[in-house]
């Protein structure tokens, strides 16, 4: 899943953001999955992307 930008965020009306969120959140939650279970993430940056990205649009969210 691509990077969000705040820009992009910024952008997108708030059932785009909301929608967004969910789907960042469901992609974080199963990444940690892989990774409790024992196995190894494809991409190791791919989870701290994630968090700042659910972090960028709770902030955008909050600001509107």
């Amino acid at each position: 899943m691509a990077i969000l930008r705040s820009r992009q965020i910024r952008d997108m009306s708030d059932d785009d953001r909301t929608k967004k969120l969910k789907e960042f959140k469901l992609e974080l939650f199963k990444e940690k999955g892989k990774i409790d279970v024992g196995g190894v993430s494809d991409n190791p940056g791919k989870i701290s992307e994630i968090k700042k990205t659910i972090a960028r649009i709770l902030t955008i969210q909050k600001e509107m």
